[in-house]
């Protein structure tokens, strides 16, 4: 299996499965002297990890990170930088009628028909438990750019249909949907409530922002800014879209209204409005990248579904176990690390033009 690597200069691989003994990465390209230690990269996984209310899985790990490489003396040494977290909590026993049954929504039959063989407990490698890693490795970037004056900041703006009408570029007031819009959150509360009840999931869309972005990050052609970022994004598990500056509302517009024109603000280019999304002809354009990525509803729902087993065989299925009824609030700070890796990657390009 390939594929398990995301970045050129800052070089993350994670590893390892929802019910295995542990999950991993290593990040390569990590500069040295760097201040960094698990308590800072705790911070972030904490607002990631299961069981912290009743809106998320209530599957009950602390996600304890530990760094076995790579720091010494609290400093980054620029060798590869490794971190694990132990998998306590697991209970594959709900995963047992499993075995040779695909569950609609699942990697389960892609991996099946693509390596003959697929880890049905939790769903393995495909599992969204791998994204402790991005965040772990996430939280190293962001940290190191927000030296710099670069910040990343996300929020939960959608849930089936009800928007928020609120949105911070620094901080959100609910850490519960992670918002920043106290008067939608009993609607969202609601709304969860209504669809657990009905033995149901449903979607949503996070929006996240990184202000203080120099000029000149990307690399044409192909490698492109929001190209990258794009990757990133769709790579999470349970994406679907991704929308950056003013997205699909784009084809409503008239150029004339598209159009970021310029004036010149305290001596320094400013964009007047900006639909861009702060990146032009793949380059950042120093203005704020501003993305929106939509999650679809979680795949693993107890009620019966229409399904085939190994051999072909029509049959039913009704997923057990412990999952998020909306996967999009738990993704809030997963979308806010692939963004900060993104830009890490793309700041230690830029550094070898000086």
């Amino acid at each position: 299996m390939t594929g398990n690597t995301f970045g050129k200069y800052f070089k993350v691989t994670s590893f390892g499965e929802s019910h295995g003994e542990i999950i991993g990465c290593v990040i390569d390209g990590v500069p040295p002297k760097f201040t960094i230690n698990e308590e800072d990269i705790q911070y972030f996984l904490d607002l990631r990890k299961p069981g912290r209310n009743k809106l998320t899985s209530q599957r009950k790990e602390e996600d304890k990170v530990k760094i076995v490489s790579g720091v010494f003396k609290g400093q980054t040494t620029g060798a590869p930088l490794t971190m694990i977290i132990e998998n306590h909590d697991k209970k594959s026993k709900d995963y047992n009628n499993l075995e040779s049954i695909f569950r609609p929504g699942h990697a389960d039959f892609t991996y099946f028909h693509k390596y003959g063989i697929y880890d049905y407990n939790g769903g393995g490698r495909a599992s969204a438990r791998e994204t402790a890693m991005r965040v772990a490795s996430g939280s190293v970037a962001r940290l190191f750019l927000k030296q710099r004056g670069i910040n990343i900041h996300a929020e939960l703006i959608q849930i089936g249909d009800l928007k928020s009408q609120e949105f911070y570029t620094n901080q959100y007031f609910n850490y519960n949907f992670f918002t920043s819009d106290e008067s939608i959150t009993i609607k969202w509360l609601e709304l969860i409530e209504n669809t657990r009840k009905n033995c149901d999931s449903i979607g949503g869309k996070v929006r996240v922002v990184a202000t203080g972005v120099p000029i000149g990050l990307g690399e044409p052609v192909f490698d492109k800014l929001d190209a990258e970022i794009a990757k990133a994004m769709i790579s999470i598990p349970a994406a679907k879209a991704i929308e950056i500056g003013s997205g699909v509302n784009a084809s409503l517009m008239k150029g004339s209204e598209h159009n970021d024109q310029l004036s010149i603000q305290n001596g320094k280019p400013n964009f007047i409005t900006n639909n861009a999304g702060g990146i032009l002809g793949g380059i950042s354009n120093g203005d704020t990248i501003d993305v929106t990525v939509t999650f679809k509803p979680t795949s693993s729902i107890p009620k019966i579904q229409q399904t085939i087993d190994t051999q072909y065989n029509e049959t039913e299925i009704l997923v057990k176990g412990r999952h998020d009824p909306c996967v999009a609030i738990r993704a809030v700070v997963v979308v806010e690390s692939m963004l900060a890796l993104t830009l890490m990657d793309y700041y230690l390009r830029q550094l070898t033009y000086k």
